[in-house]
């Protein structure tokens, strides 16, 4: 079941984007920045457990940004992550943003989505904040992403 994030939830986000992020998967989250943004994120529930995450941020009056995405290894297949990710678009839409935009490793799956890809250097000068924590800048290889909404 797919639902609104609760401050409760923080702990097993945190933990599942940590994984992640000790991969080199993802960018780490501080569970600080996770409870400023618990409002912007949807959980997969999975019989009380967290299974999946993610957020739709809004970084100007059109743009948004699906980030901190996420499946447990043992619930994937499962359209878990298809889920939370047409529920974010449809989120933008609600909002009227005009683009969202993803920084991934994995292309092929927010092609699905209608995403494409582009050079970051389209993206809004308010990511490179984030980019600039990040341990692998400036060579992080994510492939930047949009989709114009409709």
């Amino acid at each position: 079941m797919l639902r609104q994030a609760r401050v409760t939830d923080v702990p097993a986000m945190h933990a599942l984007i940590g994984r992640f992020a000790d991969e080199g998967k993802m960018l780490p989250r501080p569970r600080a920045w996770l409870y400023e943004m618990v409002r912007d994120f949807l959980v997969a529930d999975e019989e009380g457990r967290i299974a999946g995450t993610g957020a739709l941020r809004t970084l100007w009056e059109d743009w948004g940004e699906i980030c901190s995405l996420a499946v447990f290894d043992e619930h994937r297949g499962k359209g878990l992550g298809t889920g939370i990710v047409e529920n974010l678009l449809s989120q933008a839409t609600l909002l009227g943003l005009r683009r969202v935009f993803v920084l991934t490793y994995i292309p092929e799956f927010f092609k699905r989505f209608d995403f494409e890809e582009v050079p970051k250097s389209v993206l809004p000068h308010r990511v490179w904040a984030d980019c600039i924590n990040c341990p692998k800048f400036p060579d992080c290889g994510e492939q930047a992403m949009i989709r114009e909404m409709k």
